[in-house]
């Protein structure tokens, strides 16, 4: 699948916030509109505050904030009072007051109310926390009928206000560390951080300046280039721990490491900067949010790919550039970094819908275990020529290679064929097993040889069946519009066919096909769009229909109604030669002219030409019935038209009778021309001619009886 960039409208997280951060201990609250007319009433109500009262979450909703249904006998009514003024002027309060469940049992809590506030700074919502404190408040004051409160200004000092604050601190204080930090303020002889009141809005995506988005283009970019990094680390490094390796003399091995010594120090030194980029980017969780947290962040690459990363970013090749003596397990420690070869598979998964890169990735795997395999070959035969057998020392591919090219093997240091060559035609072998059963001209010989080749062959099997079966189904998507085009031109032929339609309507039938599919290229809009949502679907109707939708008929029209009508506006097209409409025929579209030209015909004579922005079609009866039309219309050149059934018109003018009214009154004004017949009685009909001259289409109105 293609690289997921998560979800990022932004949104409002109040309620999230709010449900994350709890502990667990005060989670009874409610939420009120601190903007409505009639009272206040509770918009949200939690779980846990219907636990404490025994009421369902039904039976609060949309009651007041006052909670007059949690009144009883011993509520202090001067409670109440303070509680109703503090919703009016919109300002902190709190208080321990007296309430009842809903079984009638009475519980002491201390009620908190906090004003929150949009980001303008009005307030639009009341936090209402209930902290249950019966078992210390309540027995104390079992007997008291009044409770105790206090309005709580910010600014001000006040011991009791400590006190309050140390018994149970409410769900503001728990939302503290989620806010912006206000300062601090010295209340007696303790520090308290001052209570920052949440806000209720969307909320903007707050990340560092030093936080790598994972979809943008640098990212994209920066991964290509790890990539490429990649790929030369499983080339150079099992030809260093095979080729080098075993080459004759020191020198020359040292020769060959030093002169790839900068580049492999390049690609090391790119690992680790990746490493560190990655523990800057971002990620998508599991619930699809995009992560900007740098402590997730870190989490999150700790746990999937970091040490398969630092591992393969281990600094072997440093080790040069100081002169410490190398031996060949170095060699064999580098070749962790093809773990590296794992995120290729990821790539393969993000960048699958290009056809191109896929094809491209799939050739280059194959390419690199030929290469692999070319590897292997050659210590295969290099440990033939060790061998102390005189029999494999001799037949051994390496040996012939070395025949062949007159630079046989004297002893198993002195001699054989350069290592370029034994590096080709390893190449070679490895390919021509891979891609056929080879031709023999470079051939197993020794048992070890022969095992090596069948499972060569094996693997080769296996790779048809991944690597070109997939390179096969790439590459039919790539032509799928165009086999599908065969297809159904195939089927059309067919039809005609098997049906012995006549040659015209055969060669109007196939300029239609062509003409059409030319235009939208065999997509279906209706069935593309039919799995999404409604409203989606609606606004993606009103962009592709914002032509006709803008006609001065559909001005006074709302958004909703406007909305209904490009639900069932369609498209249509009309070849040279055709008829679109027949006169006398039941009338049951309006149609748009968005490209072309179309001529207005009765009896052979041309009543009008309509051009781009023409509207054609009828006024709607007030009683539903069949409108025959007056006129035939015959398009000039290829047309593309949209257009309304009249049913549908007739049903979304039922759900807005008030724009209904209306539009019978302007579709007159609106119609180029007006094709409904009032049953044969002379009437005016109203044409348009459009006239090109110098390029510019002139309009001549004239009335034919």
């Amino acid at each position: 699948m293609p690289v997921m960039k998560g979800l990022l409208a932004p949104q409002n997280t109040f309620l999230d916030n709010i449900a994350n951060h709890f502990d667990g201990t005060h989670s009874n609250f409610l939420l009120g509109n601190a903007q409505g007319r009639h009272g206040h009433p509770i918009v949200y109500c939690s779980d846990g505050f219907c636990e404490l009262t025994g009421f369902a979450r039904t039976e609060v909703m949309q009651k007041t904030c006052s909670c007059g249904f949690l009144h009883g006998a011993e509520t202090s009514e001067s409670v109440v009072q303070q509680l109703h003024k503090a919703l009016d002027g919109q300002y902190e309060y709190q208080a321990h007051v007296c309430f009842y469940r809903k079984n009638g049992n009475l519980f002491w809590c201390l009620l908190d109310v906090v004003p929150i506030k949009n980001e303008k700074g009005d307030v639009v919502l009341y936090l209402i926390s209930f902290k249950d404190v019966s078992e210390t408040f309540g027995k104390s004051h079992h007997y008291s009928t009044e409770g105790i409160s206090e309005p709580v200004h910010r600014g001000r000092k006040g011991s009791h206000f400590v006190q309050v604050r140390h018994r149970g601190r409410t769900i503001v204080h728990h939302l503290t560390n989620l806010f912006h930090k206000r300062g601090k303020r010295k209340l007696t002889n303790n520090m308290f951080p001052k209570p920052s009141l949440p806000e209720y809005k969307v909320a903007a995506v707050k990340k560092s300046r030093f936080i790598l988005l994972h979809y943008s283009i640098s990212k994209a970019l920066w991964d290509w280039l790890i990539l490429l990094a990649t790929f030369y680390v499983a080339v150079t490094v099992p030809y260093d721990v095979c080729f080098v390796n075993h080459d004759e003399g020191g020198e020359h091995h040292s020769q060959v490491s030093g002169g790839t010594m900068a580049s492999d120090i390049a690609v090391e030194l790119l690992f680790i900067l990746d490493i560190i980029l990655n523990f800057r980017t971002t990620f998508v969780s599991q619930s699809g949010q995009v992560v900007y947290n740098s402590r997730s962040i870190c989490l999150h690459y700790c746990t999937t790919w970091f040490f398969v990363d630092l591992i393969a970013a281990l600094p072997f090749d440093l080790l040069y550039a100081f002169n410490i003596t190398v031996t060949s397990l170095v060699h064999l420690l580098k070749t962790v970094r093809l773990l590296r070869l794992l995120r290729l598979l990821q790539k393969l998964d993000r960048y699958s819908q290009y056809s191109a890169v896929v094809l491209t990735l799939l050739m280059s795997a194959f390419a690199l275990l030929a290469h692999w395999m070319a590897c292997v070959w050659y210590v295969i035969g290099r440990k033939q020529i060790e061998s102390s057998d005189p029999v494999t020392w001799d037949i051994g591919w390496l040996q012939e290679l070395g025949k062949r090219l007159e630079t046989p093997y004297i002893n198993s240091s002195v001699g054989g064929p350069p290592m370029p060559s034994a590096y080709i035609a390893s190449l070679y072998f490895t390919l021509s097993s891979l891609t056929s059963v080879g031709f023999g001209n470079v051939c197993a010989n020794t048992d070890a040889e022969k095992i090596f080749s069948i499972c060569i062959m094996l693997m080769g099997a296996l790779m048809h069946a991944v690597v070109f079966g997939n390179v096969t189904a790439i590459i039919q998507r790539m032509y799928s519009r165009r086999s599908l085009y065969h297809t159904r031109m195939k089927d059309l032929k067919d039809f005609i066919r098997v049906h012995r339609l006549p040659q015209q309507l055969k060669q109007r039938m196939l300029e239609y096909f062509q003409a059409t599919w030319s235009v939208n290229n065999g997509i279906n809009a209706n069935e593309l769009l039919h799995d999404f949502p409604d409203e989606l679907r609606a606004d993606i109707a009103m962009h592709l229909n914002k032509d006709i939708l803008q006609l001065p008929v559909f001005e006074r029209a709302s958004r909703g109604c406007l909305r209904s009508l490009s639900l069932h506006i369609k498209t249509s097209f009309c070849a040279p030669g055709e008829y679109l409409i027949r006169q006398g025929d039941a009338l049951q579209a309006n149609y748009y002219v968005c490209s072309g030209s179309l001529e207005v015909l009765r009896d052979g004579m041309v009543l009008a030409i309509l051009g781009k922005g023409d509207l054609i079609g009828a006024d709607l009866p007030e009683q539903e019935q069949v409108i025959k039309t007056n006129a035939d219309v015959k398009a000039l050149t290829y047309c593309d038209l949209q257009y309304i059934s009249v049913r549908a018109l007739r049903e979304v003018l039922r759900l807005y009778p008030e724009y209904g009214s209306r539009f019978s009154s302007d579709i007159h004004h609106n119609l180029t021309y007006n094709l409904r017949d009032l049953g044969g009685t002379e009437v005016s009909t109203l044409a348009r001619i459009r006239i090109p001259i110098n390029d510019q289409s002139v309009f001549f109105t004239h009335t034919f009886w």
